[in-house]
């Protein structure tokens, strides 16, 4: 099932690129920020918390939790999260590891995070976006306008990775998620 996932992403236009943008709306709260405590996240089978490395969630499930997380101001929780994801090579999984690394201070790392990103797929206007508003906090603007550029250039047009990233460029203010 997989291979033929990766297969069609591979051979469709536009079908890799779409997942690239995650989801454009917040993560609403679930019980793993509302109810669940020290980084676990909330199993639905079972109707409890779960550590995220016991092995009980898919992917999906930990990537819901590291945006929920992510967005709550839970960097090290998120990075638990994904931690405990299949494969680390994903282009989702690199771009929070850039994301939630940058977030708690360690902007080289992060960036190295997006770079690696990037140079396996040009065309992840996510981690564009995250890039581009770690450039915009260091007080690179012109590398931050490139980064939209290419938000554009890869499709990117009227999604909130190239929203977010434009309102950064204006205010100077970032985003959480």
């Amino acid at each position: 099932m997989l291979r033929a996932v990766l297969i069609a992403a591979l051979t469709v236009p536009g079908l890799a690129i779409a997942k690239d943008r995650f989801d454009d709306d917040p993560p609403k709260p679930s019980p793993t920020t509302q109810t669940c405590t020290n980084g676990q996240v909330w199993d639905k089978r079972t109707g409890r918390c779960v550590n995220p490395q016991s092995g009980a969630l898919d992917d999906d499930t930990l990537f819901g939790a590291v945006r929920e997380f992510a967005y709550a101001g839970q960097h090290r929780n998120a990075q638990a999260a994904l931690s405990a994801m299949s494969d680390q090579s994903e282009d989702r999984v690199l771009t929070y590891w850039g994301f939630t690394t940058r977030k708690l201070g360690d902007m080289n790392e992060g960036m190295a995070f997006y770079r690696a990103v990037l140079a396996k797929n040009p065309g992840n206007i996510a981690a564009r976006s995250y890039m581009g508003q770690a450039l915009v906090e260091t007080g690179d603007l012109v590398g931050a306008r490139h980064q939209l550029l290419e938000i554009a250039a890869h499709g990117g047009s009227g999604t909130w990775s190239e929203t977010s990233l434009r309102q950064a460029i204006m205010t100077g203010v970032t985003y959480s998620y």
